[in-house]
């Protein structure tokens, strides 16, 4: 039940606050206009519907970029475990140096605070064995470990990218500030059309059209950052982390 109000919060009941105190002295003082409505379409509708779409994006961007991650981690894993010359501890020291490259980078894109110096400072540690182990490795061998951690890195390069970049935010702050700014163009308009209804079906429609356009903000808002695991549609992180045996 809790996922039907994780939408719900403080700008919710601001806007609600807006709505009804306006529609009070729309109705009170009897302030009425005839309005397009069209331009709340054009006004907030349209920008939130961008919005929204290019979150999504950004969330289906990062899954694909995600389990690239996995994958290619995967592949370099087995790629030293097929190595004949490799001894069973140097298969399990390189095993828990790509565990915890997997562990660090996810936990540093759920981290409000981040630090990527301990997944790329693994990750050099690989390149280290590599040279380190010219012997055991060879060279065909190498070339595979090397064209797979080249997806790694692209991954890592790509979901820290959307980590940090954003859907426009000068977009998202004319959306919100329209929103709360909307009633006032709105209810005197609606007034205008249900001159012969009673008081409260102003207050209601008034009410109704503001809670519909923030929630659909608050669905953008929690959408914008899928690593944040605050969102009811964030990406579950747990689920690329690699799960291998050392």
């Amino acid at each position: 039940m809790n996922k039907y109000f994780h939408i719900i919060n403080v700008r919710t009941f601001q806007v609600l606050l807006i709505c009804f105190g306006i529609s009070f002295f729309v109705i009170r003082y009897d302030i009425k206009y005839n309005l397009d409505l069209t331009i709340i379409g054009i006004a907030i509708i349209f920008p939130l519907v961008f919005t929204i779409r290019a979150a999504f994006r950004r969330r289906e961007k990062a899954l694909e970029h995600l389990s690239r991650f996995k994958s290619s981690l995967l592949i370099v894993y087995r790629c030293f475990q097929r190595s004949k010359k490799l001894t069973d501890e140097h298969k399990a020291e390189i095993t828990s140096v790509l565990l915890r490259i997997s562990d660090s980078f996810v936990k540093n894109l759920s981290n409000p605070v981040k630090d990527e110096s301990g997944f790329r400072s693994e990750l050099e540690k690989v390149y280290q064995f590599i040279n380190e182990h010219k012997e055991e490795i060879s060279t065909g061998e190498a070339f595979k470990i090397f064209r797979f951690l080249k997806d790694v890195h692209s991954s890592i390069e790509n979901s820290i990218a959307i980590d940090t970049h954003r859907t426009p935010i000068s977009l998202r702050a004319y959306c919100q500030i329209f929103i709360y700014f909307f009633p006032l163009l709105y209810t005197p308009s609606l007034m205008h059309r249900l001159d012969a209804h009673a008081d409260w079906v102003v207050y209601s429609l008034s009410m109704i059209t503001g809670f519909i356009l923030i929630s659909l903000f608050n669905v953008q808002d929690q959408m914008e950052n899928p690593f944040d695991q605050r969102g009811l549609d964030d990406i579950r992180l747990g689920g690329f982390q690699v799960d291998i045996k050392s």
